[in-house]
């Protein structure tokens, strides 16, 4: 077959994809059957309106500006107000802050000026935005020094920050009472694994747990196992009650702006893993050599290749040796990687059938996915068409701009940095002493220094770095993976 013929003219997707259901049925039955879905809460509690909020709740609730709770809030708060440890999936917007902000009017002992709360977040405007909506913020280190010597009762902030007031002694988590981990997914993505470690053994265990996430992969699933206690799940990012399969979206991008795109998006989703599926083998090398001078973590497979040396790409992507995976439909036959966490559809597949098998990709055995599909504006109309033959919940995003990427990047490339500072031993530090008045002349006449040495550190300790826990192979004993 020549280079850059489509893998569409090879056998049809059925002949060599038999064993796959299609049905969106069909997928959570098998995944119910392998024991593998987060439980629901049990027993489970009804809805609650504004009206039925405790009254310094509803006070709090109507000093906020708000009119009525939104759906994640309506569900999650009568399991706040009863103690009862919760996982939560819900995209950002849905109103989660407001879900775990407004039963601490309730919960706090306003009497006691110790922390007794504490809401980690991934980022600093996270952090910002949910003081905002409360009592206790700060990003330079003196007001959050005064606060916490004065009894804040409510610590908010990112696990790094947060570690580090710990540490230095500022305050104490002993008499914690309520642990939020917001934007879970998120977290593991900056790479804060290590820091909630740390910050886990800081909690007493008698306390009450809950985590908010968008998606719940395998990884985001096991933090919850580690850090709660045999927990409820609820999920409203569709109104649905049980785990949303595959979040699929897709961005209109330009024919010759599709690489870079792509590249945006990888560096703004952080995916742990990743395949990328393109039409042809010419476009499978390009790819995967484009992303390689990029200081990505890439490889390739294609019909060019033997069965054993595919075979050698998929493990080393299991083992999490290898991020991504640039594939065709026909080198991809056979792929079964349980903890893929993204997919990536860079052409648009000229059998619509293949769409599935690609998107199917991820979420596997019971977990979430992503599957995004760069589709130029000829494209939109086909992909409606595949979305509404196979009942598809598809769904335009925009691109991220560049400020934005810029961001994500220097936030994890921040949050390397302060990880590797804190286990640096005694002497590496002193002998770094050395080098501060260094450092502060550079930073101010020779930036390019600096800017080579960071890229160097992100491109091997952020672009190459496993973002958080194992994820969890077997159901624990009450069915749950």
């Amino acid at each position: 077959m020549p280079a850059d013929e489509p893998t569409a003219s090879e056998p049809a997707a059925s002949s060599y994809f038999e064993s796959i259901d299609l049905t969106t049925r069909g997928q959570k039955q098998a995944k119910r059957e392998s024991g593998q879905f987060l439980k629901e809460p049990d027993p489970a509690l009804d809805s609650i309106t504004s009206e039925d909020l405790p009254d310094i709740v509803y006070q709090a609730f109507r000093a906020m500006g708000w009119t009525e709770l939104m759906p994640v809030q309506q569900k999650a708060i009568p399991y706040l107000l009863e103690g009862r440890e919760l996982i939560v999936q819900a995209r950002t917007g849905t109103g989660k802050t407001g879900a775990f902000l407004l039963p601490l009017f309730e919960v706090l002992r306003t009497e006691e000026r110790h922390p007794q709360v504490l809401i980690l977040a991934p980022t600093r405007e996270l952090a910002r935005q949910i003081h905002h909506e409360f009592d206790y913020g700060g990003v330079s280190y003196e007001p959050q020094l005064k606060a916490l010597r004065g009894g804040a009762q409510v610590i908010i902030g990112t696990p790094g920050r947060i570690l580090d007031h710990l540490e230095s002694g500022n305050f104490s988590l002993e008499q914690a009472e309520m642990f939020v981990l917001d934007e879970a997914d998120e977290m593991l993505s900056m790479g804060f694994y290590p820091a909630m470690q740390d910050i886990k053994e800081h909690l007493p265990e008698n306390r009450k747990s809950y985590m908010f996430s968008a998606t719940v992969p395998a990884k985001v699933r096991s933090l919850g196992r580690e850090f709660l206690d045999d927990p409820g799940f609820l999920s409203l990012s569709s109104g649905h009650e049980s785990v949303e399969d595959i979040d699929h979206r897709y961005y209109l991008v330009g024919k010759m702006d599709k690489d870079r795109a792509l590249l945006e998006l990888i560096e703004h989703e952080n995916p742990d893993s990743a395949l990328i599926f393109a039409n042809t083998k010419r476009e499978v090398r390009y790819l995967a050599q484009f992303l390689q001078n990029q200081g990505q973590n890439a490889d390739q497979i294609s019909g060019d290749l033997s069965q054993k040396d595919r075979e050698k790409a998929m493990q080393r992507i299991r083992d999490g040796e290898l991020r991504f995976l640039v594939a065709t439909d026909v080198a991809a036959r056979g792929i079964d990687i349980t903890d893929l966490s993204h997919v990536f559809i860079y052409d648009i597949p000229q059998d619509r059938e293949y769409y599935i098998h690609r998107s199917g990709r991820t979420a596997r055995a019971g977990q979430t996915g992503v599957a995004i599909t760069l589709a130029t504006l000829e494209d939109e109309h086909e992909l409606e068409r595949i979305a509404q033959r196979y009942g598809v919940d598809l769904h335009r995003h925009e691109l991220p701009s560049e400020e934005e990427v810029d961001e994500r990047v220097d936030e994890r490339l921040t949050v390397a940095l302060e990880e590797r500072r804190r286990n640096l031993p005694d002497e590496k530090r002193e002998r770094m002493e050395r080098f501060v008045p260094l450092a502060e002349e550079l930073a101010r006449e020779e930036p390019e220094l600096f800017a080579m040495l960071l890229d160097d550190v992100y491109v091997e300790h952020v672009q190459h770095a496993p973002a958080g826990p194992e994820p969890d192979t077997e159901p624990n004993a009450n069915g749950a993976a």
